[in-house]
């Protein structure tokens, strides 16, 4: 099929199923509410129904700067809201002042560990004393009754309305490098400080993406801009190109996420 070349093969399985809620929408005239998307498959999502003409795309992950957001998929005609698209702020909060010390993949870790899916988490705002995380409303009642302990500190929960999030900023730690080229591999390699060699592997393998999208050539040339990932180590974004050196190396800023 013709479409499937403007899309990595690991995301056909998610492409066939946007395709089936278009084509439901379009023909029969049924809404379908998804759980939360990254970017990248808000993208997929938004694209396949401007092809298709008949279908709305409506997008919300309980604040406007949301990453990760919930679509309500429905024919052209539909008026949709924030209400479509059921969503509430688990409150995260402890006695134990090690809370400070809990970063966003201990919360992410705990949620998980109840046995619920990633995709039915939304945006996690870390804080000095504890946390918000948006997740589906049907989750709600599940993870404030079953969730007490986030790596080991023990902790309380409520849900709240979204109209009750503190969102925080997104902390990241600034590099300053200066690189040969703008490759996907050099670049990667100097972030996470591992040998170009070493970092084929992991590149080659499907565990880097580049903007949510999975790219496997280490030649894979970044831009200003660009968000890139790697399985197990963490994720950067390029901040800035700051022109070149006298040898003709090009300098970098860099923010690491932490």
């Amino acid at each position: 099929m013709e479409l499937y070349a403007h899309f990595h093969p690991d995301e056909r399985p998610f492409v066939d199923r946007a395709l089936d809620w278009i084509e439901q929408a379009s023909e029969f005239h049924t809404w379908k509410t998804t759980d939360f998307l990254d970017p990248r498959q808000a993208f997929i999502v938004e694209s396949l129904a401007r092809r298709d003409g008949n279908v709305q795309v409506y997008l919300y992950g309980g604040y406007p700067e949301a990453e990760r957001k919930r679509a309500c998929i429905a024919p052209d005609y539909a008026q949709l809201t924030d209400e479509d698209l059921p969503m509430v702020v688990l409150a995260i909060e402890s006695d134990d002042e090690k809370i400070g010390s809990l970063d966003h993949g201990d919360y992410l870790g705990a949620l998980l560990g109840l046995g619920i899916k990633r995709d039915k988490v939304g945006d996690i705002h870390v804080r000095p004393d504890g946390c918000h995380c948006i997740i589906s409303g049907e989750m709600a009642s599940y993870v404030d009754l079953h969730l007490r302990q986030v790596h080991r500190v023990h902790v309380h929960t409520e849900v709240v309305s979204l109209d009750k999030l503190q969102p925080t900023q997104t902390a990241f730690e600034e590099l300053n490098l200066s690189v040969a080229s703008l490759r996907l591999d050099g670049i990667v390699s100097d972030v996470v400080r591992m040998s170009r060699a070493k970092i084929l592997a992991p590149i080659k393998a499907g565990r880097c993406k580049v903007n949510w999208r999975v790219v496997e050539d280490p030649s894979f040339a970044l831009h200003e801009g660009d968000v890139v990932s790697l399985q197990g180590f963490g994720r950067f974004k390029i901040f800035e190109l700051q022109g070149q050196t006298k040898t003709g190396r090009i300098r970098l800023k860099i923010g690491k996420y932490v």
